[in-house]
């Protein structure tokens, strides 16, 4: 992970929580897992603050929530105390089992790595999967250059070609660029099956 992003999230936790807390639901998101994900242990990579592991829980996922930042996750922990949570961070994901979960869900987590890390995230990612299990993976768009945000986010700048070939041979389920009802901003989302 990006120091000087996860300094950011460590610093200004309480207040990234309350805007993910109010902002819209990401239905669109929603809609999307309810298609293509199905029963079995679950895992959100970079849960932040816990909105979209709790929404998962509620949708009866066996779910467990990872996230880089202490911070996000005591207010993951204070916000949702029945959920499970652990600090780990890409692009190493210490001591996840290979083939683990039927699910992963790594909503708007990749841009914020150095653009070196990305295809080993990725490649993380995809290995954290049962045989038929699922990847759902977002990133914000930033086109042309890496950016950093006033509060010291990094966004990476990169091709989606980099994603779809540290996945190796997978079913591509969705592969599509939109705008986030969430957030409001253009995320590229990236649905496959192993």
């Amino acid at each position: 992970m990006d120091p000087k992003t996860l300094e950011a999230y460590d610093q200004r936790a309480p207040d990234y929580a309350r805007e993910w807390q109010y902002q819209a639901p990401p239905s669109d998101m929603h809609a999307l897992l309810l298609r293509h994900f199905s029963p079995g242990p679950t895992l959100d990579v970079g849960c932040g603050s816990g909105r979209d592991l709790a929404w998962l829980g509620a949708q009866g996922f066996d779910a467990l929530g990872v996230d880089a930042s202490a911070g996000l996750l005591t207010q993951a922990r204070t916000m949702h105390p029945g959920l499970r949570f652990a600090l780990l961070s890409l692009p190493e994901l210490k001591g996840l089992q290979a083939g683990a979960f039927q699910n992963v869900l790594c909503e708007t987590v990749i841009m914020h790595l150095p653009a070196e890390q990305i295809a080993a995230a990725t490649r993380r990612l995809r290995e954290l999967l049962r045989p038929g299990g699922t990847l759902y993976l977002s990133w914000r768009v930033t086109p042309d250059a890496s950016i950093r945000d006033a509060a010291g986010r990094l966004y990476s700048a990169f091709d989606k070609r980099l994603v779809r070939e540290a996945l190796g041979s997978v079913e591509v389920l969705l592969d599509d660029e939109s705008v986030s009802v969430s957030s409001g901003k253009r995320v590229h989302r990236l649905i496959v099956r192993a």
